[in-house]
């Protein structure tokens, strides 16, 4: 049963954390703007998560190695929005 909680925690854990950059892509997407996203930031942040990955395989921490591959492709494609508005920014 306590295995079954602490699962259950991880998950919530990281359904929250992984949900978080939700609304920061989306104010991107809505402003057409990314000029107050740290590229320096995302950057390390992309990172990290990149070793939790690995953490999370080696492991075998379900809950770890899915939120990061989520939280990866959600922080990869802020990256990708911050360049083309930056780019956007620029040619204007």
């Amino acid at each position: 049963m306590e295995i079954i909680l602490i699962e259950i925690l991880g998950y919530i854990s990281a359904t929250l954390t992984t949900i978080a950059f939700v609304p920061q892509i989306l104010k991107t997407l809505k402003t057409k703007s990314a000029k107050d996203v740290s590229m320096g930031m995302f950057a390390l942040f992309t990172s990290g998560v990149f070793l939790w990955i690995i953490y999370g395989l080696l492991t075998d921490t379900k809950p770890v190695f899915i939120s990061n591959i989520i939280i990866l492709c959600l922080a990869l494609t802020q990256i990708i929005l911050k360049i083309k508005y930056d780019k956007q920014e620029k040619s204007k």
